[in-house]
């Protein structure tokens, strides 16, 4: 009984942690979005409740690839001011993508938990949106919490790229300026994935 109690309150606990991690409080309009982020954001909800399958497109040499693994994103969790999107490899459910929106702005975070729904140690890292994006594409380089979490961190960033005809969405996370890796999701098709 205690347990199942537990197993109800931590993933509810994690979220509103989520929301003061970084010392930031939410938001409940989007008056501090440019017209760009909100359209950006307008796009990403027209993909909720549907997944997607994608494949890795890019990794840097010396890194472990991912190319021989299934990809789905699950576009879930879709109010006014957040959009979440579970990233799966083949059985590996411990990601979600993470968009909202506070007082400074567009924040992209990365969600990690461990599969009994507890945050992994290193969690909850992103950024916001740089200003140089438009409805389609947002840049995200690292924020002081990453920085605080991520000894390499402020040479990190993470480019969402919708194609204009909404046919596909990219993930790409950059080092030092430099492209590491790459996925990208096929969102002509959309699939039912449990």
């Amino acid at each position: 009984m205690i347990k199942r109690l537990l197993f109800a309150i931590i993933p509810a606990l994690f979220l509103l942690a989520c929301n003061q991690a970084g010392s930031d409080k939410s938001s409940n309009d989007r008056s501090t979005l440019s017209a760009d982020e909100q359209a950006f954001m307008n796009n990403l909800e027209s993909l909720c409740g549907k997944s997607f399958l994608g494949a890795e497109q890019y990794i840097k040499e010396g890194r472990e690839s991912w190319a021989h693994k299934k990809f789905v994103m699950h576009v879930t969790k879709c109010d006014s001011n957040r959009v979440h999107i579970p990233f799966h490899l083949d059985e590996d459910h411990s990601r979600t993508w993470m968009f909202m929106v506070d007082e400074k702005g567009l924040r992209f975070r990365h969600d990690h938990r461990h599969e009994d729904g507890t945050p992994e140690d290193l969690t909850l890292y992103g950024g916001y949106a740089d200003g140089t994006g438009n409805a389609f594409v947002q840049h995200f380089p690292a924020d002081d919490f990453t920085m605080e979490m991520l000894a390499d961190s402020n040479s990190r960033k993470w480019n969402i790229i919708l194609a204009e005809d909404m046919t596909s969405f990219t993930y790409e996370l950059e080092f030092q300026g430099e492209l590491v890796f790459s996925a990208k999701f096929d969102l002509t098709n959309p699939v039912d994935v449990k």
